[in-house]
């Protein structure tokens, strides 16, 4: 971020003698930590559970390798919907909405299925729809072993990634990094070669 404004203020020799390494690493720490700290502060705020662990590895790939096509806002909040929806599907075919969390209460055969299943469906769905996001795999986990398991906490962990992602095109944006607005940009096609 800090790289983007000193070129946009065109202080331009301050931003060419930068390590590349240094200014990439600064910026994910303190976006990473500045978006985290926001949502665990709304979470403060609202007792919503706003901040749960894929949170994490979705924030550093949104500041880390925003122009990756599975950092996109399509992706990450398709595939973290797609998590969602199969690890309450999961849940509900295997008959646990109300059992104690698989961590607390056990691993049960129920759970097993659960988490199979969730996972399954969720890297099904992610390349079926073409909208891949890694992180969206802990999301289904969370969901399918009984960790958010309430339509409300799915609502509210849907708002999450939701608000996060907003954070990533704004910061992104400001610093002057090409983070797509929606989908990422269409692959060139790479002219022919020949021998």
């Amino acid at each position: 971020m800090l790289h983007g404004l000193l070129v946009r203020l065109r202080v331009r020799t301050h931003a060419q003698r930068r390590d590349s390494t240094l200014w990439v690493g600064t910026f994910a720490l303190v976006n990473g930590g500045l978006s985290t700290a926001l949502m665990a502060l709304g979470a403060r705020v609202t007792g919503a559970p706003l901040v749960f662990p894929s949170l994490g590895p979705t924030a550093f790939m949104l500041f880390y390798q925003p122009t990756s096509p599975a950092a996109c806002p399509r992706n990450a909040l398709f595939g973290h919907l797609i998590g969602i929806l199969a690890g309450y599907l999961s849940i509900v075919v295997f008959g646990l909405q109300h059992a104690p969390p698989a961590l607390t209460g056990g691993v049960t055969w129920g759970w097993v299925g659960s988490a199979s299943l969730s996972l399954a469906l969720t890297a099904g769905f992610m390349v079926w729809l073409r909208v891949p996001h890694p992180p969206a795999g802990a999301t289904t986990l969370i969901v399918s072993l009984g960790i958010l398991p309430r339509p409300l906490e799915l609502v509210a962990l849907f708002a999450g990634i939701a608000a996060l992602v907003l954070q990533g095109i704004v910061i992104n944006r400001i610093a002057g990094i090409p983070y797509p607005l929606w989908a990422p940009p269409a692959a060139r096609p790479q002219p022919a070669r020949h021998p």
